[in-house]
């Protein structure tokens, strides 16, 4: 392995760690109520079928995975956030669904090649620390004839601005590429390279609501990582900018008249066939 290698792999890894710290902050538990429609139009995109073995990558607190394997679809999903995966494993509890939650990463799946049906990532690996080498992933896993599917918020849409006020309040860390470039779809076909065929995408909104502009940036600010984390990193006075940055963020994409705050959130899901 060459110098230049080995220094990428060592940025990667202190990239993830870092990245680990921060989906273990806050609870985003409360903050993944928020995709569960998301997750469900991935699944029914991704044409999830009755025995099919499916997994479900960066899975958080199992939307996704849940949502498969009502279905009737063998479900595996995958997260490096142990806490997240054990409010996975509740849940399917609950429902009494049979779904295997393994603690694990985007970039090294502990599956043989060829072991799915489908992959899928509901707001997940866009995440990921090295975008490359969880792409490959995502192909080396499925089947010849399998599905990749994919759903990420998109740059222009309300969640890719707020990663955008983020990355403008607190710089990112070395090495970490835009998790919104998972949001275009000649970007993911690139990322999957050419493993994979028929490459197609569809863009969707989910709606979401919220008691006002204010409430809205106090959830994020408290409960979602990124927006927790680099709240902390600030002193009072910025962070005190950051959260009118997002107040005004939500106030201007706001949907007019009615009650409260009500916005719609874009996101695109990229479908793929393995070859």
């Amino acid at each position: 392995m060459s110098t230049t290698n080995i220094d990428h792999a060592e940025v990667m890894t202190e990239l993830r760690a870092k990245q680990q710290q921060v989906w273990s902050s806050g609870d985003y538990n409360r903050i993944a109520a928020l995709t569960v429609a998301v997750n469900e139009t991935l699944v029914t995109s991704a044409q999830v079928a009755p025995g099919e073995h499916v997994l479900d990558v960066a899975t958080g607190t199992g939307h996704a995975a849940l949502a498969a394997a009502r279905v009737g679809a063998r479900v595996t999903g995958i997260d490096y956030v142990p806490e997240l995966i054990e409010i996975g494993r509740q849940r399917a509890a609950a429902e009494r669904l049979d779904v295997d939650f393994v603690e694990a990463a985007a970039e090294q799946l502990p599956f043989v090649d060829g072991s799915f049906d489908a992959a899928i990532s509901a707001i997940g690996v866009m995440f990921a620390a090295d975008h490359d080498r969880a792409a490959a992933e995502l192909v080396r896993v499925v089947r010849p004839g399998g599905r990749i599917a994919v759903a990420s918020w998109t740059r222009s849409g309300f969640v890719g601005g707020i990663l955008g006020i983020v990355g403008r309040h607190v710089a990112p860390p070395p090495g970490a590429q835009s998790p919104v470039r998972w949001g275009e779809e000649d970007v993911v076909a690139e990322l999957l390279g050419g493993g994979v065929e028929r490459v197609g995408s569809s863009v969707h909104t989910v709606t979401q609501r919220f008691s006002s502009a204010e409430a809205f940036a106090d959830l994020f600010l408290t409960y979602y990582g990124p927006t927790r984390s680099a709240a902390q990193r600030l002193d009072d006075t910025s962070r005190a900018t950051l959260r009118a940055d997002l107040v005004s963020h939500a106030e201007v994409n706001a949907r007019p008249g009615g009650t409260g705050l009500v916005t719609d959130w874009e996101y695109r899901i990229v479908l793929a066939t393995r070859r």
